[in-house]
C-alpha cells in the first residue's frame, strides 16, 4: 500500500525535468536539443518542452541551437546554503569519524575565553563531562581550544594570555602562561594539539583546526576519547591522518 501511495504522489514530469537540469549541468558549454532528447531518453518534442520551460522561468538560456543553465540556479544553491550551518553539512563527514572509532568527533568556534560547541556527534563510550551544542569550555586547557588559540594574531594571543582565567582542572592542567604559549604556538607548528587530561582525568582529546580561503582559522574539529582507550601516541599515529582528511573535505567543500 505505501509503495502504492508513493507511485501515485510521483511526478514523473518533474522527475524527468530535474534530469534534464542535471544533464545541463554537465554540459556548460551548451547542448542541443537532439542532444538533449538522446541523453535524456526523451523525444525531441519532449526534450524541447522541458528545455523551453526552463528558459521560461529562467533556469536555463539559449543562444541559437544551444541550451545551457543559467546563473539563477546559483542564487537558489547560494540562498539555500546561507540559510543552513555549516556544520549540517559537516555532519555526515564527522559521523564516519565517530563512526571509525566509536568516539565522539566535535565542532567548535573560539568565544572570548571559550570555545563553544557548534556540532556534535557522540561516541557510543560515556564521558563524565556533559557536552552539547552550545556548551562551553576553557580554550586554554582543550585541544580545540589550543588550535583555535593558535590562529589568533600575536597581539590577539598575547592579550589572551595576558588577561585569561587560568586554573588548575587536574594535576596536568598547564596554568604557567608561558608554558601555555608555547603549547599553542607547537599547536600552531604542528597542525593539530592533543590535550592530555588537563580538563579532567581520564579524558583525552585531539583536534585540528579548520581554515577559510582566507588563512584564518575559523573553527576546530576533534575526537575525544577515554584515556585508557587511546594512548596519546595512538591518538596521533591513528585518529589525527583521519582527523586531518575529515578537515581537507570540510574546507574543500565551503571554502575551496
Amino acid at each position: 500500500m505505501e509503495d502504492e501511495a508513493i507511485s501515485r504522489d510521483h511526478v514523473g514530469s518533474l522527475e524527468r525535468g530535474l534530469a534534464v537540469m542535471e544533464i545541463l549541468s554537465h554540459h556548460p558549454a551548451g547542448v542541443t536539443l537532439t542532444e538533449m532528447a538522446e541523453e535524456a531518453g526523451l523525444t525531441r518534442a519532449g526534450a524541447r518542452r522541458f528545455l523551453l520551460t526552463l528558459v521560461a522561468t529562467g533556469y536555463a538560456t539559449q543562444s541559437g541551437r544551444l541550451f545551457s543553465l543559467s546563473p539563477r540556479l546559483l542564487t537558489v544553491a547560494r540562498t539555500w546554503l546561507g540559510g543552513a550551518s555549516l556544520w549540517t553539512f559537516a555532519a555526515p563527514i564527522m559521523r564516519e569519524v565517530a563512526g571509525k572509532f566509536d568516539e565522539a568527533c566535535n565542532a567548535a568556534v573560539l568565544s572570548g575565553e571559550d570555545v563553544v560547541y557548534v556540532a556534535r556527534i557522540p561516541g557510543r563510550r560515556i564521558l563524565s563531562v556533559a557536552l552539547d551544542v552550545g556548551t562551553r569550555l576553557p580554550a586554554y586547557c582543550t585541544s580545540m581550544g589550543r588550535v583555535l588559540l593558535s590562529g589568533l594574531s600575536a597581539d590577539d594571543l598575547k592579550s589572551f594570555l595576558t588577561q585569561a582565567t587560568i586554573e588548575r582542572r587536574t594535576s596536568k592542567t598547564i596554568t604557567g602562561r608561558a608554558a601555555l604559549g608555547k603549547a599553542i604556538d607547537k599547536a600552531r607548528a604542528d597542525g593539530f594539539a592533543i590535550v592530555d587530561e588537563e580538563l579532567e582525568l581520564g579524558l583525552r582529546s585531539i583536534a585540528v583546526p579548520i581554515i577559510d580561503r582566507a588563512g584564518r582559522t575559523v573553527a576546530a574539529i576533534n575526537v575525544s576519547t577515554q584515556s585508557a582507550r587511546f594512548s596519546v601516541e595512538a591518538m596521533e599515529r591513528d585518529i589525527l591522518p583521519v582527523l586531518r582528511t575529515a578537515k581537507r573535505r570540510i574546507e574543500e567543500f565551503f571554502f575551496v
